[in-house]
């Protein structure tokens, strides 16, 4: 009689151990799913935002670049995903890539959008 409740209690810690597992892995799987929302998901909406930042640029409007150079855009160009800016009071005009604009300093009204 000892023996069979040896054997039977060897079989049901194997069986807790089984269920163990799948609590450690619910356990690992909630732990990525916070991460991801608390890591991944704001940065890769703070990239998009700022890509739409930099795609709403136009003409006449006041940036500054990640250089620290401030600037009114006077000319795009599509083609070769670029901008021109005049700088200072002696209108020095720079070229810049697009992804070198850091902010669009110009203040627009959402009546205008």
């Amino acid at each position: 009689m000892n023996k069979f409740f040896m054997l039977d209690a060897a079989a049901n810690s194997a069986g807790a151990s089984g269920n163990d597992m799948w609590i450690m892995l619910a356990v690992y799987a909630v732990f990525i799913v916070a991460l991801y929302f608390i890591f991944f998901r704001p940065q890769s909406k703070k990239k998009k935002k700022e890509e739409e930042m930099r795609k709403g640029a136009t003409v006449g409007d006041e940036i500054t670049t990640i250089g620290g150079i401030c600037g009114r855009i006077i000319a795009v160009k599509d083609e070769t995903d670029s901008i021109v800016i005049e700088t200072g009071s002696d209108r020095a005009r720079i070229r810049v890539k697009r992804w070198a604009i850091s902010s669009v300093d110009t203040v627009k009204d959402d009546a205008e959008a």
